[in-house]
């Protein structure tokens, strides 16, 4: 491994749908992201000869995650973020990764109609299985897909967490 992956700083930081893991590299570009404490055991299975030091989020990254929960449905959007070490090249998965980016705070797709965006149309099952995979959901935000009847199904968050997102960004009423 090299490059940005080999110095990574976790973080953890307090939301209202619970703490964040964070892995950011030194030009403050999230890596990794997991609801829960999770990521930093992750990450140092999956890197296990990086250097990895527990400290502060840097503050774009925090603050851009703090105007998120106060209202700012488009704060997450101004994140860098990479998924450099997580997918490679033009594969399925990286074109549903890519494809969930454009899909804007407040809206929601089915996981057949992401597979669609992916140029996979039926392909919905491989959609959720790619967007399980996501390493960096709430900044690419994986919760925006529901299933084709608008139900809440498939998100590692867990179902609570992805109904408290959507109703934050206004895209349940309910």
């Amino acid at each position: 491994m090299s490059g940005a992956l080999d110095n990574l700083t976790l973080s953890r930081i307090e939301s209202p749908i619970g703490p964040l893991a964070l892995a950011c590299d030194g030009a403050g570009v999230v890596r990794g992201l997991s609801f829960g404490d999770g990521l930093i055991k992750a990450m140092r299975r999956e890197y296990p000869g990086a250097a990895m030091a527990e400290g502060a989020a840097p503050a774009a990254v925090s603050g851009a995650i703090a105007a998120y929960f106060d209202g700012d449905r488009e704060a997450l959007t101004r994140v860098a973020w990479s998924l450099e070490g997580a997918v490679a090249g033009d594969g399925f998965q990286a074109r549903v990764w890519r494809a969930l980016a454009a899909v804007p705070a407040g809206q929601t797709i089915s996981y057949g109609e992401m597979a669609k965006r992916a140029g996979e149309p039926g392909a919905a099952q491989a959609a959720g299985v790619a967007l399980n995979r996501n390493p960096v959901p709430l900044v690419l935000a994986c919760h925006r897909v529901v299933g084709a009847d608008g139900a809440m199904v498939g998100f590692g968050g867990g179902l609570e967490r992805k109904t408290w997102l959507l109703r934050h960004e206004g895209a349940l009423l309910i």
